[in-house]
């Protein structure tokens, strides 16, 4: 199971303490460091079933100063994944890569449901 992370966001932090708490076994990656490519978030979007905008951190400084909420309605869906590739802080985090699951974010119902469903 690969977890992607930008370790300085909190949100991150809560992730990844529980997922050590649950005694989840992970590999960890940086997002900046190790940006997703463009194969990938092809793949991770249709194995999530999510729209590619779910995959944006909305609430990041880098979308807002781009104008994003503004433009990715008139981006096709090749060029809005090719800007999630040209940088990991446009990336919603933390993302768990396991198997077949993508899940994008960290809301706890969600995690226990999905971790429980593996065992």
């Amino acid at each position: 199971m690969l977890f992607i992370e930008y370790p300085k966001c909190s949100t991150c932090i809560k992730a990844k303490k529980w997922l050590n708490e649950n005694n989840v076994q992970y590999e960890d990656r940086h997002i900046v460091t190790d940006n997703p490519k463009k194969e990938e978030l092809k793949v991770w979007i249709e194995k999530s079933g999510n729209p590619i905008k779910k995959f944006f951190n909305t609430s990041g400084l880098k979308y807002k100063e781009l104008n994003l909420k503004d433009k990715l309605s008139t981006m096709s869906d090749d060029e809005q994944i090719e800007l999630l590739a040209s940088d990991g802080m446009l990336v919603k985090r933390p993302l768990i890569i396991d198997n077949d699951s993508i899940l994008v974010g960290f809301k706890v119902a969600e995690w226990e449901q999905h971790f429980r469903k593996e065992k």
